[in-house]
């Protein structure tokens, strides 16, 4: 990956640019549009959002606003639990598009497994919500469908009950919280992975060790801990407001890390996932 235009190609042939820009937490309003803007100014093609986050409408209108032919563009959005199912998923859907502006998604996520409403039921739950993405996929609304914070056992009833995988698994993952057995699970069924928090929410820049790798390249910790991911051939989906950030984020690909320092950021402890368990959300 030489820039953040470069892509990787999904099991379906579509392709996606090789780093993300997040919106989680971004509020709705000029916070949005301001900091997706400068995300393409800065070479971003790939924006990640999703229907909980209440930022549709800003990312939309930052994309009219950008002047980007849509077809260069990558946006990804995702389904919230609360409308899993299978005619409520159209319904979101369709809400999803509309708040966007746009006239189909190159990237549509369940955004939970096993959601509050469907505790006991989360396997017919899923199997309803994927029939749907499905439909929406067969009828050329999503050009790509996948799920996030989803486990091997949460696949597998995919897997098991559906005609078409996911074709990508957004997940919690960063230093310290690698999670082998997901990634190697995706990867054996040709499932790309991208990763949420890749900056582990901030707690990587207390890291003693990252701040001396960081100090070795002449880049900063979030450079250093985003190439990790490109290494690793995760795609990592870095969020800021900050233009500085944005930028500094997008300029991860004119250094290269020594296996050293690879395996010793693998096996980094300070930083540790959020805590949050896919099985046992309250949302």
């Amino acid at each position: 990956m030489n820039n953040l235009k470069d892509t990787y190609t999904l099991s379906n042939g579509v392709n996606i640019p090789c780093v993300g820009f997040g919106t989680w937490q971004t509020p709705n309003g000029e916070t949005a549009i301001n900091s997706v803007l400068e995300a393409m100014k800065c070479g971003y093609r790939h924006i990640d959002t999703a229907a909980c986050y209440g930022n549709e409408e800003s990312v939309g209108k930052a994309i009219k606003l950008s002047r980007i032919n849509r077809e260069e563009l990558f946006v990804t959005s995702k389904l919230w639990n609360t409308d899993q199912g299978y005619e409520s998923t159209l319904k979101a859907f369709d809400k999803t598009i509309k708040d966007l502006g746009l006239d189909y998604l190159d990237l549509y996520l369940i955004h939970w497994p096993v959601v509050k409403e469907h505790k006991e039921d989360w396997k017919e739950a899923i199997c309803e919500t994927w029939k749907a993405f499905e439909k929406l996929y067969s009828d050329g609304k999503i050009r790509a469908i996948g799920v996030s914070n989803f486990k091997p056992h949460h696949l597998k009833v995919i897997f098991e009950n559906c005609n078409i995988k996911p074709m990508v698994n957004q997940i919690e993952l960063h230093p310290s919280h690698n999670q082998d057995e997901t990634v190697k699970f995706c990867r054996n069924n040709n499932i790309l992975v991208e990763a949420w928090g890749p900056l582990s929410t901030g707690r990587i820049f207390k890291v003693k060790e990252m701040q001396d790798i960081a100090n070795k390249y002449n880049k900063s910790i979030a450079q250093i801990t985003l190439r990790w991911h490109i290494q690793n051939e995760i795609l990592p989906l870095p969020k800021s407001v900050t233009p500085s950030r944005i930028k500094e984020n997008s300029m991860i690909f004119d250094f290269e890390l020594l296996k050293e320092d690879m395996e010793l950021i693998q096996n980094l402890k300070g930083c540790e996932g959020s805590g949050v368990n896919p099985d046992n959300i309250n949302f």
